[in-house]
């Protein structure tokens, strides 16, 4: 039975190189072997192996081993965990510890016993399979802590719309049905994924977010299944797709309906067959996550135009969950206001500060385009602004008439407003801007080529 393993092997001798083939590809899964050692870099690139066998003499008549040490050191450069094992003639036995202590593994000495070398071979790719499996953790355990670490929010809401939604969360939660969340931008689909994630079965294992629409194409197989270091020019380390971190846990998939119909074809595979294969590799991983994925787009006109895949939008659309705008909430808006006012006046060390009568009546009367993201900022830049003790209608600086239900201005302009003065208070700094704007960094920099600022 083979063992799951690739070995490169170098040697300038074609004898040999025969030989170790014959003997090895009946116990392991992939055995290449070259003479050239010029080639050794671009190989163990391209072939992401296990283990490379070396030989420590390349030159005819030279027999110092330097040789050996150079490819060694030189592979070692390109990764610093790689596993060689030396082959060494009996007489530089020394030399051969010496390159150990220069980072091989172990080595052989020729003539060589079968089954010695075979237990070398499976001694190393166990070390090899622990020291991906601690890279695998280690990068895993990076990226829940930065997902753990997130700000988290509570979802206000005592609407009849919003208890519907409770209602609905609590009955889905259990199961481990997908979930298409709909709404428009800023009505909080985050939240209500973050909350069927803290109410199901799978609470302990991670919740995984990824947003779409910040994903270069390019990127989007690596980031999403990963890859093999050397699978491509910058593949310079293996890297875990978000589907194998989050699983036995939720991926949330946010502003899906802005994949192209190729990378939809990507996703529904993963789906269809609950296994992933990174880029470069060509052993496929098995996934278990619940999948929990939010638009703010029609995806079934999407569907008549050629642009969604009607059998993903099945698929992703077990259930359904749509967020109402925050002017069909009004009865939540002040209780939202009042929330932020509360984190936003301990943030900024104002803790006098209210709400006039008609800073509220002013809250209530204005549609809110933007939604509870755009509330949350207006609260925000009213109270590092506010002089006085109370918050007064002018200190929201909001342009829409109060009276009017209409929009006058395009929600793509009013992102662009709010980007302008989030840079502006902020002297430019990305950081800030985009903290202050609740947005990621590479959100912002989409958003600010987007609008040639």
């Amino acid at each position: 039975m083979q063992t799951t393993g690739r070995i490169l092997i170098v040697d300038d001798d074609k004898s040999i190189l025969q030989s170790l083939k014959i003997l090895l590809e009946d116990v392991f899964e992939d055995v290449k072997t070259i003479s050239n050692p010029n080639l050794i870099l671009s190989e163990y690139q391209k072939g992401c192996y296990d283990i490379v066998l070396l030989d420590m003499n390349f030159s005819s008549g030279i027999n110092s081993g330097n040789e050996g040490i150079f490819w060694l050191n030189e592979i070692l450069k390109t990764d610093k965990q790689a596993v060689v094992i030396l082959i060494t003639a009996y007489g530089d036995v020394d030399l051969a510890v010496n390159a150990m202590k220069e980072g091989a593994t172990d080595f052989i000495i020729k003539p060589w016993n079968n089954d010695k070398l075979i237990s070398t071979l499976n001694s190393a790719l166990k070390i090899r399979k622990s020291q991906l499996e601690i890279n695998k953790l280690s990068k895993e355990k990076e990226t829940l802590s930065a997902e753990i670490n997130k700000p988290t929010q509570k979802i206000i809401g005592s609407s009849t719309s919003m208890s519907k939604i409770f209602t609905l969360i609590d009955k889905v939660a259990a199961t481990d049905v997908n979930v298409l969340i709909l709404g428009e931008n800023g009505t909080g689909k985050e939240l209500i994924a973050k909350e069927i994630h803290r109410k199901s079965n799978r609470q302990f294992k991670p919740m995984i977010s990824i947003d779409m629409g910040t994903i270069a194409e390019t990127l989007f197989e690596s980031e999403l299944f990963g890859h093999k270091k050397g699978a491509f020019t910058d593949a310079r380390e293996d890297r875990t797709g978000r589907f194998e971190i989050a699983n036995g846990g939720t991926l949330f998939l946010d502003e899906i309906g802005n994949l192209s119909v190729s990378l939809q074809s990507k996703i529904l595979t993963a789906l269809q067959k609950r296994e992933i294969t990174p880029i470069g590799s060509n052993i496929s991983i098995p996934i278990d996550v619940r999948l929990i994925t939010a638009t703010n787009k029609n995806l079934e006109d999407l569907i008549k135009k050629g642009l969604f895949r009607e059998d993903l939008y099945y698929r992703i659309n077990t259930v359904q969950i749509e967020l109402p705008p925050l002017r069909e909430r009004q009865e939540d808006i002040a209780h939202i206001a009042d929330f932020y006012l509360i984190t936003f006046k301990s943030k900024y060390e104002k803790p006098l500060l209210k709400f006039s009568n008609k800073a509220i009546e002013t809250l209530l009367k204005y549609s809110w385009p933007g939604n509870i993201r755009e509330l949350k900022h207006t609260i925000e830049k009213a109270v590092i602004l506010s002089t006085g003790s109370s918050l007064q209608p002018e200190d929201f600086m909001l342009k829409q008439s109060t009276n009017s239900t209409e929009w006058p201005l395009k929600f793509e302009e009013i992102e662009k407003q709010a980007i302008i003065r989030a840079l502006k208070n902020n002297s430019g700094k990305m950081i800030d801007a985009s903290k202050e704007l609740g947005l990621t960094r590479q959100t912002l920099y989409n958003k600010i080529r987007k609008y040639n600022l």
